[in-house]
């Protein structure tokens, strides 16, 4: 539980229209989706996808990094890097189980055999979508593992896209869709709370000075 109090007083040093909107942003957050990207070797596609899920409302991004050790592109993730939570796994395997054990399905974004059209996705379960690298595409440990295979469709000679844009592309999609069912899928205020207090953090200068002032004032 984090210190409400402490979060007042914290908020005091922000301008009213950054109070305003941190409401606005973690009003439309979620983590009824979530994304996984694997081993993805250009940077910048890392990075894209990160601000996708800023835009588009998600607050958790999953970066497996078996082969890649990825830093993030802060000129292309555009400050998102500090909104949206990262977690990091060396281990695919590892990152599935993860991700199970706290209720998501595991969506490959690719086309298969037995693959789902984007407009015949079902919203209402709590998913991660997974994106894997540019040239071989998603393991088979992610195929395997995976409920439900996930399919834009595409009426040109191409037959693939850059991962970054088939992320905003369904990341779009499904969360507007969701946002028009009777789901719950807003962060709860804990959750909200905590962010708060994570972003104050990120904002203020000197937020260790005013933390250690706080309590030696109480």
């Amino acid at each position: 539980m984090i210190d409400l109090k402490l979060l007042e007083h914290l908020e005091t040093y922000l301008t009213n229209n950054r109070r305003e909107r941190f409401d606005a942003v973690l009003s439309q957050r979620t983590k009824h989706f979530t994304v996984a990207t694997e081993d993805v070797y250009q940077l910048h596609n890392t990075s894209a996808v990160m601000r996708s899920c800023d835009v588009f409302g998600i607050q958790e991004v999953n970066i497996i990094e078996e082969r890649n050790s990825k830093r993030i592109d802060r000129e292309i993730a555009m400050g998102a890097q500090k909104w949206v939570d990262l977690n990091r796994y060396n281990n695919v395997n590892d990152c599935i189980t993860s991700l199970k054990q706290n209720g998501y399905q595991i969506v490959a974004a690719t086309p298969h055999t037995n693959d789902c059209q984007l407009h015949d996705f079902d919203v209402t379960k709590k998913s991660c979508f997974f994106f894997g690298r540019e040239a071989e595409g998603l393991s088979k440990e992610v195929l395997d593992a995976a409920d439900c295979y996930l399919k834009i469709p595409m009426v040109g000679f191409t037959e693939s896209l850059n991962i970054s844009v088939s992320a905003a592309i369904i990341l779009q999609h499904v969360t507007t869709r969701l946002k028009q069912t009777q789901i719950k899928w807003q962060l709860s205020d804990d959750e909200i709370n905590e962010k708060r207090l994570d972003w104050c953090k990120k904002t203020i200068k000197s937020y260790e000075d005013i933390v250690e002032r706080f309590y030696n004032l109480k």
